[in-house]
């Protein structure tokens, strides 16, 4: 079973764990199925243990030695025309 810690503001009561009420700091047991439902709270639930096998779904690094690829628009050209003969002389 994965366990999640309580970071939030103030107590809460999960009904999904029977309506226990959960206080700041509290270590907590979550089924392995819904760990990623209490960590994506980033801001009220932090991780302690994950599931085994658990795999964060932004974490695709990048193959060693390639650069991540990065697209850039094309560079805008302009065009500069010359003053009309007389003017600013």
């Amino acid at each position: 079973m994965a366990r999640v810690r309580f970071i939030g503001p103030e107590p809460v009561t999960v009904p999904e764990l029977g309506d226990r009420a959960v206080e700041l700091d509290e270590v907590i047991d979550v089924p392995d199925e819904r760990f990623g439902g209490y960590v994506c709270q980033a801001g009220t639930w932090e991780p302690v243990a994950e599931p085994p096998d658990w795999v964060w779904p932004d974490a695709s690094p990048e193959p060693e030695g390639q650069p991540e690829s990065v697209q850039h628009a094309p560079a805008k050209k302009t065009t500069v025309k010359a003053a009309p003969k007389g003017v600013g002389d």
